[in-house]
């Protein structure tokens, strides 16, 4: 495409773009005050009539910027807002506007390669977006059950373990479970540069503010960003700001599978989202049931976690993976039981496995992923079925061989496990610039379990 042609288009979806934000203007404007701040809530009086929950406002605060603040709820004739920025210099009395119209977006193909916040707006430096020409709600809702198409042929995820012992097929969602640092963070990287997807889209969500620029440059490097999109909350940020990114996140997802892409969506952590909204219900009132999590927590999740999958016909698809940080290795914590119920299976990291040197750290034995065993063919499946019998028998009688208990010959079946424990150890062993094709995974299943 010229250079002529690139302008017009831009200037064309501009154009789109200022005629929509035109419609949505409204002549009226409506003005309230701040009549108290507690926590994290600022109650807004005179304007509850023309405030919605999920609408925004905007505050003034003198003579600092203005503070965006979205209504969460509504209580002795005020309306709560909750703020994405920090309450200081914040007083009672302050006017605050209402803004009209729901949060939405207007991503375009340009967006791959650039960095944004929660509010879709760059931060990465390389000027303003590119404005699409249609606008995307941010709390978008989920495609409807039965307009949807079944999951798609299996993924190559660039991971032999994965290609193999636990597939994912296009729409399929996917967890990873894991305590901190075992690797976690790590492993996603590894599907970010090598998972064969049209589209990557990233929501960092509360993530180290210092560890942004490592994944960014070690983990992603300049072709995985070429091809990705990265909506990032760092853990100082407001939790509005820090649960808007997942929003965001799948927002800018939907777009790319709308354009029939083929979309990889990793989100690390929905955790750090549950924590953020935990943060916003106890601050509004509601009472803490589940181990402190409010009822909002596990209404909010599946809301989020469904918009990912299969798309309608003639669309692309979101396969998602979203990692699960769990309490102490806790695998029946609240968030990790509801998530788990949630999603199309799950990947156990264990910390016993990472302390032994083997990466990546994924405990076969309690991993699944529920597209197995349709996605595999009868020989790949007897293969697995071999190879998890292994596993599972040298796994049983474990603790007697590492002391020298069991005697050599007693069981056939354990020599055997014994035997093979070695080679499929190095096969679910991979480096972390190392990336292995899905034709290639099966051939050296296939080494292992036939040497």
């Amino acid at each position: 495409m010229t250079d002529h042609a690139l302008d017009t288009q831009t200037a064309s979806a501009q154009r789109s773009g200022y005629l929509h934000f035109l419609e949505t203007l409204n002549p009226m404007q409506y003005y309230g005050h701040v009549r108290g701040v507690l926590g994290l809530s600022v109650e807004v009086a005179g304007i509850s009539d023309h405030l919605t929950v999920g609408g925004q406002c905007l505050i003034d605060r003198g003579g600092f910027s203005s503070l965006r603040g979205e209504i969460v709820g509504f209580k002795n004739g005020a309306a709560l807002a909750q703020p994405f920025g920090h309450t200081d210099h914040l007083s009672t009395g302050a006017k605050v506007k209402v803004l009209s119209g729901a949060p939405e977006l207007y991503p375009s193909p340009s967006w791959k390669g650039r960095i944004l916040n929660a509010h879709g707006e760059p931060i990465d430096q390389k000027g303003p977006l590119q404005p699409g020409e249609w606008a995307r709600p941010i709390k978008g809702t989920p495609i409807p059950a039965y307009r949807r198409k079944r999951m798609g042929e299996r993924m190559d995820m660039g991971l032999k373990i994965m290609n193999t012992f636990l597939p994912c097929c296009r729409g399929q969602r996917m967890g990873i479970f894991a305590g901190s640092g075992v690797g976690k963070s790590t492993l996603m990287a590894m599907l970010a540069r090598y998972a064969k997807a049209d589209t990557i889209v990233i929501g960092l969500i509360g993530e180290r503010g210092r560890e942004v620029q490592d994944f960014i440059q070690d983990a992603l490097g300049e072709e995985g960003l070429k091809r990705s999109v990265l909506v990032v909350a760092t853990s100082d940020e407001s939790p509005l700001m820090r649960r808007q990114a997942a929003y965001t996140t799948m927002a800018v997802a939907e777009y790319f599978r709308d354009n029939g892409d083929q979309v990889l969506c990793l989100m690390d952590s929905v955790t750090r989202f549950a924590m953020a909204q935990r943060e916003i219900g106890l601050s509004v009132g509601e009472p803490p049931t589940t181990k402190g999590f409010p009822p909002t927590v596990f209404t909010e999740l599946p809301k989020l976690l469904e918009r990912a999958g299969p798309g309608e016909e003639g669309q692309g698809d979101i396969t998602a993976i979203f990692s699960v940080l769990v309490d102490g290795g806790d695998m029946d914590e609240p968030i990790a039981d509801a998530v788990r119920g949630i999603l199309d299976g799950h990947i156990v990291l264990s910390r016993s496995i990472a302390e032994r040197g083997r990466f990546p750290s994924i405990d076969v034995l309690r991993s699944v992923s529920r597209s197995l065993p349709k996605c595999h063919d009868e020989i790949e499946n007897g293969w697995l079925r071999t190879a998890r019998q292994y596993m599972s028998t040298y796994h049983d009688m474990e603790d007697l061989i590492r002391i020298g208990a069991y005697k050599k010959g007693s069981n056939p079946e354990v020599d055997k496990a014994i035997v093979y424990q070695t080679r499929l150890e190095n096969f679910l062993s991979q480096g972390i610039m190392e990336t292995i094709s899905l034709e290639d995974s099966f051939r050296l299943l296939q080494e292992a379990l036939e040497s």
